[in-house]
């Protein structure tokens, strides 16, 4: 008999280690593993008050191109057209320098603020006031994988978690019935490095991120329901059977904590069941919100879906989503399937600029409007940026980790500000190098938490997502 209840209980284990299961047990064990930061030193387990409680990173792979962006460049106007130096050429990604080249956008001054954007993005410019510029941001990659995976971990390497994974192990969660780290990849695909990026390294594996897909006719979230239909009769008796098999087996291993928490789980994935499917339904959203989103153009919609779950998730008690606004170099069809403008700035950021502008700007605007953008930290970013000069005789720009610009809005972040610059061409970060290291640093610090105190013992060292590095950008937080 008891051969029989291991069998059929390891069979059914099987079945929920993935999808719905996974998805259950991620959820309740961060429930149970919140406030992980060290020393803590207020009641509600935070090192110090916090100004946000939920993240939303928008991550643009492929490497945004800042000049044509963020990063106005007098000077690039002044040199366009004139060949850059042919030995620092050497030195980039694909070795082949061109002549130097402006902004393919026209940059203004923008809001009370005066921040110079580009006209690429019309509808983000509004925001202007919201919004805190990195403009010295590095990378130590000119390589999507290993550049991805510094942004998102604070390592080259792959294997460290990554920064959704941090907040998730530091903070816990806020909701009992959905994941607290969500991941909204581009309906293309994966982007450069897979799962990897939003892997949990080595924090407990509960922490990873899971996946929630939009579009594609797929399930948001796979496994969710079964695959037929099953009498509810049947299945209330062999829940309850399931129950009776999982305690008989917990009472032969008393204190195995992690054996209550799977069993645990599977409670929490009947939760699920019920709460998931009224999270994602978009339907359930007024026809202007739709249009704000642009969900019915078939361009712009998939990325605007992506942001309005964002938001409907944050609402919900979710801690960190990450959007990917871009996938893989899986395609070779006349768009790039991400931000890698190597043959064609003006068709590709043309493109993907009209995306990213209608969905964050609702993102931003529909935050702030609903009274979340205050508890709710807006991070954008890519890998690296593109280099002021065209990749030798096609037009577009080589892969620049030199310089680049992230940005950030709502959750005590100062609106309306400009940190650090690149050169006068935007070749090299100048004032104020800024690495993932400070963006992290400050995106805990705006959570609650000291990133030199968020620490795991890992192989003999106390690890964090900071490394040995990084400090909190005091110019970006907003003052009380």
């Amino acid at each position: 008999m008891e051969s029989t209840l291991h069998s059929a209980r390891r069979d059914w284990l099987a079945r929920m280690g993935t999808g719905l299961g996974a998805i259950a047990c991620a959820a309740m064990l961060q429930r149970e593993g919140f406030a992980r930061v060290t020393n803590s030193s207020n009641a509600d387990g935070l090192h110090h008050p916090s100004r946000a409680k939920h993240v939303i990173e928008i991550f643009c792979p492929g490497g945004l191109s800042h000049v044509d962006t963020w990063d106005y460049k007098p000077e690039l106007e002044r040199l366009h057209g004139t060949p850059f130096d042919s030995e620092l050429g050497k030195q980039t990604f694909a070795g082949v320098a061109g002549k130097h080249a402006k902004s393919f956008w026209s940059f203004r001054q923008r809001g009370e603020s005066g921040l110079w954007i580009s006209d690429l993005f019309p509808k983000l410019s509004q925001c202007a006031d919201d919004m805190a510029l990195i403009n010295s941001m590095q990378s130590k990659s000119a390589l999507h994988g290993p550049a991805m995976f510094m942004m998102n971990s604070g390592f080259i390497q792959p294997g460290f978690p990554s920064m959704g994974s941090w907040v998730t192990y530091a903070l816990g969660s806020e909701s009992d019935n959905l994941p607290e780290f969500v991941v909204l990849p581009d309906p293309r695909g994966l982007p450069p490095g897979g799962i990897i990026n939003w892997g949990a390294g080595f924090l407990p594996a509960v922490h990873q991120g899971t996946v929630m897909e939009i579009g594609g006719g797929a399930e948001v979230i796979r496994d969710l329901f079964p695959a037929r239909e099953v009498d509810r009769v049947a299945e209330v008796d062999g829940l309850s059977l399931l129950q009776q098999w999982n305690r008989q087996h917990a009472s032969a291993r008393p204190g195995d904590s992690l054996l209550e928490a799977r069993i645990a789980s599977f409670e929490l994935a009947g939760k699920l069941q019920l709460s998931a499917p009224e999270a994602v339904d978009l339907s359930r959203e007024s026809q202007p919100i739709h249009a704000m989103y642009g969900l019915d153009d078939p361009d712009i919609g998939p990325f605007g879906r992506q942001c309005l779950l964002a938001r409907r998730l944050v609402e919900r008690g979710v801690r960190f989503v990450q959007i990917y606004c871009g996938a893989e170099n899986t395609s070779k069809k006349a768009i790039r399937p991400n931000w890698d403008s190597h043959e064609d700035i003006v068709r590709d950021h043309g493109y993907w600029g009209r995306v990213l502008d209608t969905g964050a700007s609702a993102l931003i605007e529909d935050l702030k409007q609903r009274g979340l953008l205050e508890s709710t930290l807006v991070i954008c970013t890519s890998e690296f940026g593109r280099q002021p000069f065209m990749q030798g005789e096609q037009k577009g720009r080589d892969h620049n980790p030199g310089a680049f610009t992230a940005w950030m809005a709502g959750g005590g972040v100062r609106g309306g500000v400009r940190y650090g610059s690149s050169d006068d061409i935007g070749f090299k970060a100048a004032e104020n190098p800024t690495y993932c290291y400070d963006l992290h640093a400050t995106a805990l610090h705006l959570l609650g938490i000291d990133h030199e105190r968020l620490t795991f013992y890992h192989n003999g060292i106390q690890r964090r997502l900071t490394d040995v590095h990084g400090r909190v950008i005091p110019e970006l937080l907003a003052s009380s």
